[in-house]
């Protein structure tokens, strides 16, 4: 099995890019984002590897980092998510990013990818919740927050400050996160109109 390769960039396709490695052209497959991060045609780069192998077919996938094949990994454990759509999710959204979206709920930024709807993007969300955090530093008391607000059972102060939020445009995570970094300033028992001031704070950072 292939884990790595490190050779010239020979050319690149659609959704592909050929790595020359002393003569030989590998035809690796990789996110649209993978892709723009490479270098021109005839400079040197290296990508970690997915090998996958079939009766019919030998294909390789190709990531600037082991944490993004490691996501690559993950979302197929998720039913409705094959290699297409893996690759569709991080092409819209890099491992810590992703991470923080499916820790936070935010199933909204996951659907932006292509082929991921809002019924895949709630199940991967709903699968793999527990697996994110490990791959970014995400706060656990914005975690909790979001379940509770997921729940409908986040204090009525909060979940009025949060829709306050939302309402002036914020997005639902960008918002939780602000809210949940207002109670630390303000306190459990602190007014809707005190940590939406609070929040607007962080938001203004």
């Amino acid at each position: 099995m292939i884990g790595k390769l490190k050779g010239l960039v020979d050319s690149y396709g659609e959704d592909f890019v050929i790595l020359d490695v002393n003569g030989v052209g590998y035809v690796v497959h990789c996110s649209a984002r993978t892709l723009q991060r490479l270098p021109p045609p005839g400079e040197a780069t290296d990508l970690a590897i997915e090998t996958h192998v079939r009766e019919d077919m030998i294909r390789l996938y190709g990531f600037r980092s082991d944490a993004e094949r490691e996501w690559f990994r993950l979302l197929q454990t998720v039913q409705g998510v094959g290699t297409r759509v893996a690759l569709g999710v991080l092409s819209v959204l890099e491992p810590g990013a992703l991470a923080s979206a499916i820790a936070t709920g935010d199933k909204g930024g996951i659907a932006r990818a292509p082929g991921v709807g809002p019924r895949l993007a709630a199940r991967l969300v709903a699968e793999l919740k527990d697996k994110a955090p490990a791959f970014a530093p995400i706060d656990p008391a914005l975690i909790a927050l979001t379940g509770a607000v997921e729940d409908r059972t986040a204090p009525q102060p909060v979940a009025d400050a949060i829709s306050a939020l939302v309402n002036l445009g914020y997005p639902q995570v960008q918002a939780s996160a602000a809210i949940a970094a207002a109670l630390k300033a303000g306190g459990e028992g602190a007014e809707a109109k005190v940590l939406i001031r609070l929040g607007l704070k962080e938001l203004a950072k």
